[in-house]
C-alpha cells in the first residue's frame, strides 16, 4: 500500500525477578520486549525522597521499593508491604530525578535504595545501579537481607553481578538471636546471617544497623552477641544503633492496622549510647580472637 511501513511488534511481559520463597508472591518487576530486545524494565517503587541524609553517606537521592516479606514489629513504613502496589518506574527516570539535584550529592553522597525489601528486585537494580554507575554515582542498598537465598544458583548469579555494582550495603539486622528474631519479624534470621558472610566474601562495603527496643532487643547478652558475630567480617565499615521512636503507629492506625508495639516507649537516646558500647565490646573481643 504504497508508503505504508509494516512494522511487527512482538510484546510480551515476563517476570524477572527472584520468586519470594516466604510468600509465595512474587514482586512483580517487568521487561517488554520489542522485537525480541528488552527496552523497558520497570520495578515497583513506593516513594521518591530527593534529600536523605540517614540513608548512607553524606546526601542521598533515595528510592524506596515496594514490597517485603519482613514483618517488623516496629516497622514504621507498613504501606510498603504489599507486594503488588506502588507505582511502576524505569531505571532511566529515576536517574533523571536523580540528576535534577545532582549538585546536592557531591559531598559523598549518591543513591540509595531502601524499601520494602530491594533485593526482592534484583534485576531491576541491576539496571539501575548500571544507570548509576555509568555516571560515576554511589550506589547503596539499604536491605534487611531477608530476600537471599544461596540454594537459588540462577538468583544468586544475578545478585554476584549486582554486587559488582554495589559500593555498600546497609544491613539491617533485626535480632541476632534466631527465636526472638521470629517472634519480632515473622521471619527467620539464618539466611540474613549467611548474607552477611557472602558481603564479606565479595567484598562489599557493609554497615550494620541495629534497633534497639526497650524490653524487645536490648538485652545485653544479644547485643553482645551480634557484635561478636560481626566483628569477624574485615568488610564492616560503620556501626549504626539507631533508638526506637513511636512516629510510625500513626500511619498503622490510618491503615487500619494492628499496631504490635502499643504501649511501648521510645528508647532513651542516652541508653542507646550504652547499648551501643556493648556492641562494640562483642566486635572487640571477636577481633581480638583473630590476631
Amino acid at each position: 500500500m504504497g508508503n505504508t511501513i509494516s512494522l511487527e511488534i512482538h510484546l510480551f511481559i515476563c517476570s524477572c525477578f527472584c520468586y519470594n520463597y516466604f510468600t509465595g508472591q512474587a514482586g512483580n518487576i517487568f521487561r517488554i520486549l520489542v522485537n525480541g530486545k528488552g527496552v523497558n524494565m520497570q520495578g515497583r517503587i513506593h516513594s521518591l525522597e530527593s534529600f536523605g541524609t540517614v540513608d548512607g553517606p553524606g546526601t542521598r537521592f533515595v528510592v524506596f521499593v515496594q514490597g517485603c516479606p519482613m514483618r517488623c514489629a516496629y516497622c514504621h513504613n507498613p504501606d510498603t508491604w504489599e507486594m503488588n502496589g506502588g507505582t511502576m518506574m524505569e531505571p532511566a527516570y529515576i536517574i533523571e530525578q536523580y540528576e535534577r539535584n545532582s549538585a546536592f550529592y557531591q559531598n559523598g553522597g549518591g543513591l540509595t535504595v531502601t524499601g520494602g525489601e530491594p533485593l526482592m528486585q534484583v534485576d531491576f537494580l541491576t539496571e539501575l545501579f548500571t544507570l548509576a554507575k555509568e555516571k560515576n554515582i554511589h550506589t547503596c542498598i539499604d536491605s534487611s537481607g531477608i530476600a537471599f537465598n544461596p540454594s537459588n544458583t540462577a538468583w544468586l548469579e544475578k545478585l554476584d553481578k549486582l554486587m559488582t555494582l554495589t559500593d555498600l550495603v546497609m544491613l539491617d539486622i533485626k535480632h541476632i538471636d534466631p527465636d526472638k528474631h521470629r517472634e519480632l519479624t515473622s521471619q527467620p534470621n539464618q539466611h540474613i546471617l549467611e548474607f552477611a558472610s557472602y558481603l564479606n566474601e565479595k567484598k562489599v562495603d557493609m554497615w550494620i544497623r541495629h534497633v534497639v527496643v526497650p524490653g524487645l532487643t536490648d538485652n545485653d547478652k544479644y547485643l553482645f552477641d551480634l557484635g561478636y558475630f560481626i566483628g569477624q567480617f574485615d568488610n564492616l565499615k560503620a556501626l549504626d544503633v539507631l533508638p526506637y521512636h513511636t512516629m510510625g503507629e500513626a500511619k498503622y492506625k490510618k491503615l487500619g492496622l494492628p499496631y504490635k508495639l502499643a504501649g511501648v516507649p521510645a528508647m532513651d537516646k542516652e541508653k542507646v549510647v550504652e547499648k551501643k558500647q556493648v556492641i562494640l565490646d562483642g566486635i572487640k573481643k571477636r577481633r581480638a580472637e583473630k590476631k
